[in-house]
C-alpha cells in the first residue's frame, strides 16, 4: 500500500517494533446481530492488520464493540449473549486455524463489567508462550468505563494499556472517542493500522474529487445528516437525494405534504430548496413509488407518480421508493455519464419491500466504467450485495470501486472537512507528537 498521500503525522504500523510485543489492537468488527454474523466484510478487511502483526512477531489481543448495550437515558448496560464476540472468534478460528481466547469476567445485570478480569491477565501467559492464537476481548461495550466518565473510564484506560506493549487502532468505522480508540493512545506507543490507512487514502478521494462529482445521499431523518448533507452540497457538482432527505425536499419545494415526513424535516429542507434555486446542484428524480402502507407492497395498494404532476397542498400517501425509471431521465442520466467521482450513502427504498430504486441506481452507476465509485456504510453495502449479487462479486477487485467500512465516520470526516479531524485519529497524530518528544 502506498502511504504517499497520508499525512506524515500520522503513525503507521509498518513504523512500530511489534516483535515480541503483546499488541492490542481496536477493529470495528461491529457485524453481530442476534448472535449470528450479518456479514464478515468489516473481518475480513483487517485480515491484512492482524496476519501482519503475528508475521512481525507480535501477539494480538482484539477487541471490537457490538450493537449498543448502554441505555443512554439509565446507564443501564445489558450484556446480552445476541451481542458476544463469540461469532466472530468462531469465524477467525475456521479462517486461520488458530485458537482465539474469549476471558469471561464478571458482569453485573444493571451496570455491565466493571473493568478487566484476572483471567485476561492470567490468559496473557498462554499468549505468549503460543499456546493460543490470540486474546479477544468481551464487546468493548460491555465495560462500565468505555463509553462513562470519572473512575471506570480512567480506569479501563490504565487497565488496557496494561495488557500490551503497542496500540493499533484499526477501527475506521468506530469515530466516537471512546477508552478503547482514543483515551488508550494516552498510555503506549499507538499506530493506524492498513484499513484505517486505506480509509483515510480513499477518504481523500471524497475530499479532493476529481470533477465531475456526483454524490447520492439518502437518510431517515435531517436532524442526523444535515450538517455533513451541507458539507457534500458545497464539495459535488450535482447532488440526488433519497428516502427521507429527499421526500421532505420535494414537500419544501413543492408545497405538498407526504404522509410520515414530519414538519420539523420539512422546515430543515427549506434552506436547502432556497440554495439550490441559485445554485442548481440536485438532480431531482422524476419518479417516485406512492404507497398506502408501509407493512409490504401489496397488490393494487401502490403507484408510480410523477413530480410533475405535483400542485401545492397537494397530499400524498407514504412515498417508499424511487421508480426506476427515474434513472433513464435525461437529466439524471447525462450527470451519471459524465461524472468522474461518485460517492454513495444511500438506500433508495424503504427495505425489505422497497428496493428497485437502490437496484436501478447501482446498475446506473455501474454503466459509467471510468468514474471512481465510492459506497459508505454498512447497509448501503448490504442493500447493492442482496440486490445486485453478481455486479457485487464482478467488481469486488475493481479499481474503480471503492467500500467504506463505516458510512457514519465517512460522513463525519466530511462534515469536519478531513479525515485527520476525527478524535481517534487526532489521538494517534498526538500520541507520534509525544513520542518524538520523549525520544
Amino acid at each position: 500500500m502506498s502511504s504517499n498521500s497520508l499525512d506524515k503525522r500520522l503513525p503507521l504500523i509498518q513504523e512500530a517494533d511489534l516483535n515480541n510485543k503483546v499488541v492490542l489492537v481496536r477493529f470495528d468488527h461491529n457485524v453481530v446481530k442476534k448472535g449470528a454474523i450479518k456479514d464478515p466484510y468489516r473481518i475480513d478487511k483487517t485480515m491484512g492488520t492482524l496476519y501482519y502483526i503475528v508475521d512481525r512477531g507480535g501477539r494480538p489481543v482484539l477487541m471490537t464493540h457490538i450493537g449498543r448495550p448502554k441505555d443512554k437515558k439509565t446507564g443501564k448496560i445489558t450484556c446480552n449473549p445476541g451481542d458476544s464476540v463469540e461469532p466472530i472468534v468462531e469465524y477467525l478460528q475456521r479462517k486461520l486455524h488458530t485458537k482465539f481466547h474469549i476471558p469471561t469476567c464478571e458482569i453485573d445485570p444493571d451496570l455491565g463489567m466493571a473493568g478487566l478480569c484476572d483471567e485476561v491477565f492470567r490468559s496473557l501467559r498462554d499468549l505468549r508462550d503460543r499456546k493460543i492464537g490470540g486474546i479477544y476481548l468481551p464487546n468493548t461495550r460491555w465495560f462500565r468505563g468505555e463509553e462513562g466518565e470519572g473512575f471506570f473510564r480512567d480506569n479501563f484506560a490504565v487497565q488496557l494499556s496494561q495488557l500490551a506493549d503497542v496500540y493499533v487502532n484499526d477501527a475506521f468505522g468506530s469515530w466516537q472517542p471512546h477508552v478503547s480508540t482514543y483515551d488508550i493512545t494516552k498510555f503506549i506507543p499507538s499506530y493506524a493500522g492498513f484499513l484505517m490507512q486505506q480509509e483515510i487514502e480513499n477518504l481523500n478521494n471524497v475530499m479532493n474529487p476529481e470533477r465531475p462529482f456526483l454524490a447520492v445521499i439518502a437518510g431517515s431523518k435531517y436532524d442526523t445528516k444535515i450538517g455533513p448533507l451541507y458539507a457534500i452540497y458545497e464539495k459535488a457538482d450535482k447532488l440526488i437525494l433519497g428516502g427521507v432527505l429527499y421526500n421532505g425536499y420535494l414537500c419544501a419545494k413543492y408545497g405538498i405534504s407526504i404522509e410520515g415526513i414530519a414538519e420539523e424535516d420539512i422546515r430543515a429542507a427549506q434552506d436547502l430548496v432556497a440554495i439550490d434555486r441559485e445554485r442548481n446542484k440536485i438532480l431531482e428524480l422524476p419518479y417516485l413509488v406512492e404507497s398506502e402502507t408501509m407493512d409490504g407492497k401489496l397488490e393494487g395498494r401502490h403507484r408510480r407518480i410523477s413530480i410533475k404532476d405535483f400542485k401545492k397542498n397537494d397530499k400524498y400517501k407514504f412515498v417508499l421508493d424511487i421508480d426506476p425509471r427515474s434513472f433513464i431521465d435525461e437529466k439524471v442520466s447525462e450527470a451519471v455519464h459524465a461524472a468522474r467521482t461518485i460517492f454513495v450513502n444511500a438506500v433508495m427504498g424503504f427495505t425489505p419491500h422497497f428496493c428497485e430504486g437502490s437496484k436501478a441506481l447501482d446498475e446506473t452507476l455501474d454503466e459509467n466504467k471510468t468514474a471512481l465509485k465510492m459506497y459508505g456504510g454498512g447497509d448501503t453495502l448490504q442493500e447493492f450485495k442482496n440486490l445486485c449479487p453478481g455486479l457485487y462479486l464482478s467488481i469486488l477487485d475493481s479499481s474503480k470501486y471503492y467500500f467504506f467500512t463505516g458510512g457514519g465516520t465517512v460522513l463525519t470526516a466530511i462534515e469536519k472537512g478531513s479525515p485527520y479531524g476525527l478524535k481517534p485519529v487526532q489521538a494517534l497524530m498526538e500520541n507520534k507528537e509525544e513520542l518524538g518528544k520523549s525520544s
